[in-house]
């Protein structure tokens, strides 16, 4: 889980003592989660997936991604913005919209 963390945190382009200090923890106790050496509260955990964006399943075992969503897909939508995510959505609607055809129309209902 540490080093989900610490791989995250570097993708955010967040310095560990930044992390600690939006989680209200020293430096040495985000450092030693990172390192597995300590574990986290409960509260600090949910703490650290709302920072970090992520959802549980990711820090305890490694995955973003629900269904069959690719994970860098499911990786990269997490950095998008609202508005992006709105865009997104609508662009999404546009491609099941237009594989709407009649011999896969039973597949939408």
């Amino acid at each position: 889980m540490g080093n989900r963390i610490r791989l995250r945190r570097k993708e955010l382009h967040l310095k560990q003592g930044e992390l600690a200090r939006l989680l209200s923890i020293s430096n040495n106790h985000m450092s030693a989660i990172e390192s597995g050496k300590q574990k986290t509260s409960i509260d600090t955990f949910l703490n650290l997936c709302e920072v970090l964006k992520v959802t549980p399943d990711y820090l305890l075992l490694g995955s973003m991604h629900a269904n069959n969503v690719s994970k860098d897909i499911s990786d990269m939508l997490r950095l998008c913005s609202p508005s992006d995510l709105a865009l997104a959505k609508e662009f999404i609607e546009l491609l099941v919209a237009r594989n709407r055809t009649p011999w896969n129309e039973e597949h939408f209902i």
